[in-house]
């Protein structure tokens, strides 16, 4: 959901309302005369760029935001989303799922799962090195996942006692609360006997960003996921002299996709999903505004 204006994801001056949602799965109803290899009923996953050539660098190698073509939009923030009952996804953004992925539990997965996969993926660490995932909500405890299937040790933060348990609850070594634990720090820096390998943010926090360097070995990673609505303060000194290391990832393109959702499945990484029923997203909000949801919330239409 799309709480605070974000003009990179707008990418459109129209202010016309929108209907809500970005990432999302479903059934095939119909497919295009040129579509190839989709039929009705086929179970499918997809992400949210619009309006992209899909044929240029950025489109085939960074992200659509960057198309060459200048006309991208992502659904959900500057044209329709998913929160309806039925819609029309360009087909090379699309694929079937896995058969071990319902599309309940496949919906998180096409901009949570896939951006948190990519963002643990990018570390390139070798096993057993120690990742503090920042932000253990509706990516985060996803990321833990991902973070564990790959061979690290974890340690989890976050403010919210419900974000805590569920990276408890998938796999995290240990978990603080950065905001009532003034020790948290030193605490990391025993346990990993210096600091983390890398530390991926997930969340829009400036102040997270401040505090993460402090938990984070020489020539370690800082993985910017989460984009606080406000640009953050770096020391360009501690870049240039690899106190830390700073790198950025996403949710990807829909030529990286399908190797994200295939690993999900063969790894069993699911996300936890609270289903709702769309009169509900009142109650949703309040959920997610009051720090009180575990994992992803979903609107399901049957």
């Amino acid at each position: 959901m799309l709480f605070d204006p974000n003009e990179a994801l707008q990418s459109t001056k129209d202010t016309k309302p929108i209907t809500m949602g970005h990432e999302a799965s479903g059934l095939v109803v119909t497919a295009g005369s040129d579509v190839t290899g989709f039929k009705e009923g086929d179970p499918v996953g997809f992400i949210c760029a619009e309006k992209s050539c899909f044929e240029c660098y950025a489109c085939k190698n960074v992200h659509n935001l960057w198309c060459e073509k200048g006309q991208q939009q992502m659904a959900g923030f500057a044209c329709d989303g998913y929160f309806q009952e039925y819609a029309t996804v360009d087909a090379r953004n699309a694929m079937i799922l896995p058969a071990s992925l319902s599309p309940l539990d496949a919906a998180p997965l096409f901009c949570a799962g896939v951006t948190a996969y990519h963002a643990i993926d990018d570390l390139k660490l070798e096993p057993g090195k120690w990742v503090a995932v920042i932000g253990c909500g509706g990516l985060g405890h996803l990321g833990i996942q991902y973070a564990k299937a790959m061979g690290y040790n974890v340690i989890g933060l976050d403010i919210a006692q419900a974000a805590l348990e569920e990276a408890e609850a998938s796999g995290a070594e240990h978990v603080f609360n950065s905001m009532t634990d003034t020790d948290y720090v030193h605490k990391i820096l025993d346990i990993t006997s210096g600091g983390v390998h890398a530390a991926v943010n997930f969340t829009a926090s400036g102040k997270a960003y401040a505090a993460t360097p402090s938990i984070i070995r020489p020539c370690g990673i800082l993985m910017a996921v989460g984009i606080p609505k406000e640009p953050i303060l770096v020391n360009v000194f501690d870049i240039a002299m690899h106190r830390f290391q700073m790198r950025g990832s996403n949710n990807g393109t829909c030529y990286n996709m399908k190797q994200a959702i295939e690993f999900s499945a063969k790894h069993g990484i699911k996300p936890t999903t609270e289903i709702y029923r769309l009169e509900q997203l009142p109650e949703m909000v309040e959920k997610m505004t009051t720090h009180k949801a575990r994992g992803r919330m979903a609107v399901h239409f049957d």
